[in-house]
């Protein structure tokens, strides 16, 4: 029985669902076809859920006990540590917590750009993913700065001050979001009001996200869409969960060596002295995630040129869909698209690690070189590819590359016509 005609079979349940579809709607999960050749890399969208929900449970806790006034905030995070009861657990899980969730979704993002998951008919779900590592990035960002150490401090002060480069209205907005002349106590509430906010909203948005991904359904590692539903998929329960749940446990074992054995490795330990505006740090850096766009906002001379090529580093992102002009989807099929993949990892890499270094010298040329390729791979070698590139033959069918068969015709043709 499809899940759009399930009907409960006690009268209570036949009631509620009449009024309420959700019995309705939980068959349609549990049934919801699944391209049965998925591998672990889609795990992580399942892991990304994990985390999300777990962020804004210990994020709820930790705001039962943060006091958000610039006098007080440091030592209430002390407090949290020392006389909540199992106060450090929660606040290194959610320290923690933020990195795992990076790690996750910069993973999840690049299996879509590696198996082409944000070409058609999946650009609104590729879109609404984006607009969530954006809202990501500015949550984090808020959260950084809620300990009010002197790292925080003086990564607040750097990033708004960016505002300012804008024409016209610039030391408006960063005077608005101050709440005066310099980072101060209404900056604090500001930030922390916005940073409890924004996780519903993103929640709301993962919701969205999910929805906009079962209308079209899942891409697979081949990159094909399916042909024959009843052969080629399997339902989400069991075997799909029992996967995600596999790989959850995997994830939450390296979650665990961090919160557990190196709960500060990934922070500063600037962090751990109480914010003063009047030491400035040898050098302001944020955190690991958002070092790649630090990297790019530096590497550029002028102020504003920097603060537009860091917003178009993520923008290059969103319009992915339209710049990557290849009709094959998947890079198991595009020899040329793989290196040129592979060349960007090791380039967003790069830029995460001059981001960390003093903006001189060696490293500030490295930096200047990274996002130059940056741009060039997005917004010329991609568009390039899309009609020169030779693909290879793309399977009929899922099962194909496994039970064996002949290609595609049409793609062989296509490859003939190239050679």
């Amino acid at each position: 029985m499809s899940a759009h005609n399930y009907v409960p079979s006690s009268k209570l349940g036949k009631w509620f669902n009449d009024r309420l579809p959700l019995l309705s709607l939980s068959s349609h999960i549990r049934e919801y076809p699944t391209p049965k050749n998925l591998n672990y890399w889609w795990t992580f969208g399942g892991i990304l859920t994990f985390c999300l929900v777990a962020q804004i449970v210990t994020g709820v806790i930790l705001a039962m006990h943060y006091v958000a006034q610039a006098d007080l905030a440091f030592e209430s995070v002390e407090h949290i540590m020392r006389d909540v009861n199992y106060g450090w657990l929660i606040r290194y899980f959610h320290a923690n917590g933020s990195s795992m969730f990076f790690l996750a979704v910069y993973i999840h993002i690049f299996r879509s750009m590696y198996y082409g998951s944000h070409k058609s008919p999946r650009e609104v779900i590729w879109i609404i993913g984006m607009i969530i590592y954006f809202l990501m990035m500015m949550t984090a960002f808020m959260g950084y700065v809620l300990p009010w150490g002197q790292m925080s401090f003086w990564a607040a002060t750097v990033i708004t001050n960016l505002f300012s480069a804008v024409p016209l209205v610039g030391e408006s907005i960063t005077n608005w979001l101050w709440g005066g002349f310099a980072v101060g106590n209404p900056t604090l509430t500001r930030f922390y009001s916005l940073h409890y906010l924004l996780p519903f909203l993103i929640f709301g948005l993962v919701i969205l996200h999910i929805w906009a991904l079962h209308v079209p359904g899942n891409n697979n590692p081949i990159g094909i869409e399916l042909k024959k539903p009843s052969k080629d998929t399997v339902p989400f329960h069991p075997y799909i969960v029992i996967k995600d749940l596999f790989a959850l446990l995997i994830f939450l074992i390296l979650f665990a060596f961090f919160v557990f054995y190196s709960p500060n490795l990934l922070g500063h330990p600037d962090n751990y002295i109480e914010a003063n505006p009047m030491v400035t740090p040898n050098h302001i850096v944020p955190e690991w995630y958002l070092l790649p766009f630090y990297a790019i906002l530096r590497s550029v001379p002028d102020k504003l040129f920097g603060v537009i090529a860091m917003f178009a580093s993520v923008f290059v992102l969103v319009i992915l869909p339209w710049l990557d002009t290849s009709k094959v989807k998947s890079a198991i099929f595009r020899p040329l698209y793989k290196q040129f993949y592979w060349i960007l990892v090791l380039d967003v890499l790069i830029l995460g690690y001059m981001g960390a270094m003093p903006a001189e010298g060696t490293y500030l040329l490295i930096a200047r070189v990274a996002t130059t390729y940056y741009f060039v791979h997005f917004l010329v070698i991609l568009p390039v590819l899309g009609y020169k590139e030779k693909t290879l033959p793309v399977p009929l069918n899922i099962t194909e590359p496994v039970l064996g068969g002949s290609p595609n015709p049409d793609m062989v043709k296509k490859k003939e016509l190239y050679d």
